[in-house]
């Protein structure tokens, strides 16, 4: 990606990929960040993320009602909300509600 200039994204151009039945597509991977989009049906459970070992992420959900489970506790996410992932925390998502899940994440520093 050429960091030199401002760059538009499109969904088509994402790198897309499966956590279990969550459909991930990541826009940005840099050295210093990354950025994406995490989709998962109603009863879908995505695949446990092991942490990151240096870098911090938020996920904000964009819309529906999910929990963000850390292998010990479970946090209840509703549209608009956000959660701060610390380095090296375990997590994993589950669509709690009656509609299609969509969360944004970000991270930083890149890995």
């Amino acid at each position: 990606m050429d960091t030199s200039s401002a760059s538009i994204i499109r969904a088509r151009d994402a790198i897309t990929f499966m956590e279990g039945p969550e459909l991930c597509r990541e826009y940005v991977k840099t050295p210093k960040m990354w950025f994406g989009t995490s989709t998962l049906h109603p009863g879908q459970k995505g695949s446990i993320d092991v942490g990151h070992s240096v870098s911090q992420e938020v996920f904000y959900c964009c819309t529906g009602h999910v929990l963000l489970f850390d292998e010990k506790i479970y946090y209840e996410l509703f549209t608009g909300d956000a959660i701060f992932i610390p380095e090296g925390l375990p997590h994993t998502l589950i669509n709690i509600g009656d509609e299609v899940a969509v969360l944004v994440w970000a991270g930083a520093p890149g890995q």
